[in-house]
């Protein structure tokens, strides 16, 4: 059994896509997972299952989502070993002071190299980034909500399908 985590997109923020975490996790259960938990109420469940198929489990727990609660959501699906691989590998050791200046942001593919060149057109003093593999670093020296990140870069003008979770978070979720 391997331990996952889903990280589902735009669950309970400023009141849209409201889902109660128990019956999330019935969902969950529902679908053959094992050791169903989630963290904080904003989509971070961690299950084990025997699959190995990370695009086959983001698609099966995407329309159970969508069967169940009417959310057509990006569901992103990362093994807590690789979850653990980026908190090791974080670029940003040591060069922040507050958990919520450093974001992690789940991709479901590798940036092309347009996409990688895009993002770091607006990187500055103020706003960092690093890639590694899937997956975006983000180090804010400025309010999360006046990023370039925040305000669609990676969404709406990379087109990359995405979700990030703090650093607090990131941690917190391998700990469970």
């Amino acid at each position: 059994m391997t331990k996952y985590v889903a990280l589902l997109r735009g669950i309970n923020v400023l009141g849209k896509n409201m889902i109660k975490m128990e019956t999330l996790r019935e969902t969950f259960a529902a679908l053959g997972f094992e050791n169903v938990r989630t963290y904080i109420n904003s989509g971070n469940v961690i299950f084990e299952t025997a699959s190995s198929d990370e695009a086959r489990l983001a698609k099966k727990i995407h329309d159970a989502i969508l069967r169940d609660f009417g959310f057509d959501i990006s569901v992103m699906i990362r093994s807590v070993a690789e979850i653990k691989r980026m908190i090791e590998n974080n670029p940003f050791v040591g060069q922040f002071d507050n958990h919520k200046d450093l974001h992690l942001f789940f991709l479901n593919d590798e940036l092309t190299a347009e996409q990688h060149a895009m993002l770091f057109a607006h990187a500055n003093e103020n706003e960092m980034f690093a890639v590694i593999d899937r997956h975006i670093f983000s180090l804010l020296r400025i309010p999360f909500p006046d990023s370039a990140v925040c305000k669609g870069l990676i969404d709406k003008k990379m087109k990359v399908p995405s979700t990030a979770r703090n650093w607090r978070t990131v941690n917190k979720i391998v700990e469970l």
